[in-house]
């Protein structure tokens, strides 16, 4: 093995037996290419998979962001939304564009979600739902959490774009909320290049995606009797073209849906290696200089997570020194950059806390990084990789 070969943050998903299934339904005579029944395939194979009743394919993981807070919108009105200010920019874009507010709370170090004592502490009148992320393939629920929304019937949307498979109680996240988003970009644990899913099983919501997926649609709606009550409610307009919503194109295309079938059947077993690489990360790192007490119980790791067990400027600096050194790509603030706080789009807004009152984010913002796991990752790699971190020096060792 050579050490000083290129480690990559991700790496393409896309195998050899997915570029035939591609190729086998392009040589078909002519196939169709816009989203059709192979996207349906994957919808319904996809829900399957996960344990619910309703999926919709759109062309993101962003995309599914925005679709979940329309349709909130549309369903229940305004009101607040609270986010963890650790997430990727298009959970909280989307909350922004619905013209919700986001409630930015602080996360609990051990998973790097959102943490449950802060989300209930900030519940008011107004909220709506908890958005909450599953970051780098960690649980972010908690049973406290699942309960105490549950009573006070606020809905509770799950963003498991970095988590494809990771389980809560043995049961798979994205099938606890009211609806949950799923990225299959190219680097993710599988991946349709771009593609997202909404899932839900809500039918009324599932139906409310389908239409605003589709410039807000009528036909689009798959339960005849509810597209027939639109129907007769406009018989002045070509019901081929009833708009219910002013909405979006955010379909995907049918070679969308061909990978996505294809790479469904490789994701537990890819899992099951990721999930193996990161114990053997966090075993063999020294917890002395790193933290190594991540709740890992059900995870599907996205990417190996590095934080320095004590807050050192000098240590960040030769600590990232030393993988450029080693040619080991990486990035510093963890999910979506760090703090959300401290983002520009933010700060135009003038509203929200200081990024330092949310002090685990802030953390992890200054002195979290995020390194690439990949099911192919040789074993020795990894060792590799610890010992070179393990030698840094610190002033607190």
């Amino acid at each position: 093995m050579n050490n000083s070969s290129f480690w990559p943050l991700m790496q393409n998903n896309v195998e050899k037996e997915d570029l035939i299934a591609l190729m086998n339904y392009l040589d078909q005579e002519d196939p169709r290419l816009t989203h059709g029944p192979k996207v349906l395939e994957f919808e319904r194979t996809w829900s399957n998979w996960l344990g619910v009743n309703h999926s919709v394919m759109v062309n993101s993981g962003s995309s599914a962001n925005d679709l979940t807070m329309l349709a909130i919108k549309e369903l229940y009105g305004g009101g607040e939304i609270i986010v963890p200010a650790l997430t990727w920019v298009s959970d909280i874009a989307s909350v922004l564009h619905a013209k919700f507010d986001p409630v930015f709370v602080d996360i609990d170090p051990h998973t790097l979600g959102i943490d449950t004592t802060e989300v209930l502490r900030a519940i008011t009148s107004r909220t709506r739902a908890v958005f909450l992320t599953h970051v780098l393939g960690y649980n972010a629920l908690t049973d406290r959490l699942l309960l105490e929304l549950q009573e006070r019937e606020i809905l509770l949307i799950e963003d498991v774009c970095e988590s494809h498979g990771a389980c809560h109680n043995g049961q798979k996240l994205g099938s606890f909320g009211f609806a949950s988003n799923f990225s299959f970009y190219y680097a993710h644990h599988m991946t349709t290049i771009e593609g997202g899913m909404v899932c839900t099983n809500d039918e009324e919501f599932y139906e409310v995606i389908r239409m605003l997926r589709s410039h807000g649609m009528v036909r689009e709606i798959r339960n005849d009797d509810v597209r027939e009550k639109w129907k007769l409610k406009y018989p002045d307009l070509n019901q081929d073209f009833i708009f219910a919503y002013p909405a979006h194109n955010m379909r995907p295309t049918e070679l969308n849906g061909v990978l996505g079938i294809s790479q469904l059947h490789r994701l537990d077993s890819n899992n099951e290696r990721r999930s193996f690489n990161l114990s053997r990360f966090l075993e063999h790192l020294d917890p002395r200089l790193y933290k190594t007490d991540f709740r890992v119980e059900g995870s599907s790791n996205y990417a190996f997570t590095l934080v320095l067990k004590h807050p050192s400027m000098e240590m960040r600096n030769k600590v990232e020194e030393i993988l450029l050194q080693n040619k080991v790509e990486f990035r510093r603030g963890l999910s979506g950059g760090g703090n959300q706080l401290r983002q520009p789009y933010i700060k135009r807004l003038g509203k929200f806390p200081e990024p330092t009152s949310l002090t685990n984010t802030d953390y992890v913002h200054h002195f979290g990084w995020y390194i690439g796991n990949h099911p192919g990752l040789p074993e020795e790699k990894i060792y590799w990789l610890c010992k070179i971190l393990n030698n840094v020096s610190s002033p607190y060792v």
